[in-house]
């Protein structure tokens, strides 16, 4: 693979904590890798993986400008791989396999740690991290998460069709009837109008809440998973008309108590958050990676 850019750069460490324990670190070292396929900001010790998937039309500079991972993450040892897989509400079973030799080919070229693996996206970016987490496991791939992590991710497909319908009918906003005219025009193209069945819908959705359908990501129930939503309801009612059974965060926690009976796992968290989703902008928006408190999930990437 064709490396486009190569930096070294260093970063200034007084101190920072790991398990309540202090551990200094002076002149911390990340290398700088970036590709048509992603961005990897490699540490210099290799204590861990954090392999980020973007939102639908966006790529890993927008996930790196966005979410501010980087740097702590570097300071604990973990690197960052910020992919640029895009455009993908699910994926195939080909997209799947081709993904997992891809994520296999970049660790093994950049000599990176295959221990404590973490995989997490931002909204469609969720759904792909859940299921080639899944697949990974399935396949038993030198690539095997220890946790995972979704942001606002739309994880029923079912329903995100049906909420696109109610919004057409609304014709309220803009933004909202153009994502919606797409979302049915596509889905009615690639699984058919659910009205005649649904069995596409749970072939390639995370989760579909009106069968309790977790087919595709069954093989998660050992790993640690947590989901982020902020359901801010006013902010939702006013810009979209939309209720909270319309929200990804609806779906989220359907999902979180779900699998938490199905799985019996204590590891399966559900972080709501309230008026931390801002755009790096400065837009006030719910559905943005600011949710997610980089702190807390490093802490959790290391426990």
């Amino acid at each position: 693979m064709r490396r486009i850019l190569i930096i070294i750069f260093a970063l200034t460490v007084i101190s920072c904590r790991q398990k309540g324990k202090s551990n200094p670190k002076r002149n911390t070292k990340a290398e700088i890798i970036s590709t048509a396929e992603f961005k990897l900001i490699k540490a210099e010790k290799q204590n861990g993986l954090l392999i980020l998937f973007p939102c639908y039309p966006c790529d890993s500079k927008n996930t790196l400008s966005e979410f501010k991972i980087s740097e702590i993450s570097i300071k604990n040892g973990f690197s960052v791989l910020a992919m640029n897989l895009n455009q993908h509400l699910f994926l195939k079973q080909s997209e799947r396999h081709q993904l997992a030799e891809q994520l296999e080919k970049i660790i093994l070229e950049n000599n990176l740690s295959k221990e404590n693996v973490f995989i997490g996206g931002f909204s469609s970016g969720g759904n792909v991290s859940l299921l080639i987490s899944d697949y990974l496991v399935h396949i038993k791939s030198q690539v095997q998460p220890k946790g995972i992590f979704v942001v606002d991710s739309p994880i029923d497909l079912l329903a995100l069709y049906k909420t696109a319908q109610k919004n057409l009918k609304l014709n309220f906003s803009e933004a909202s009837v153009q994502e919606s005219t797409w979302i049915k025009s596509s889905f009615d193209k690639e699984f058919g109008n659910p009205e005649n069945g649904i069995d596409n819908y749970e072939k390639y959705s995370p989760f579909t809440l009106e069968t309790q359908n977790i087919q595709n990501i069954k093989n998660l129930k050992n790993l640690k998973i947590r989901f982020y939503t902020e359901p801010d309801l006013n902010w939702w009612q006013e810009n979209r008309k939309n209720d909270y059974e319309n929200l990804n965060a609806f779906y989220l926690k359907k999902l979180s108590d779900k699998l938490k009976t199905e799985f019996r796992n204590n590891n399966i968290e559900l972080i709501e958050t309230e008026n931390k989703g801002y755009r790096a902008n400065g837009e006030r928006h719910p559905h943005s990676w600011a949710i997610v408190d980089e702190k807390g999930l490093i802490e959790w990437m290391m426990e």
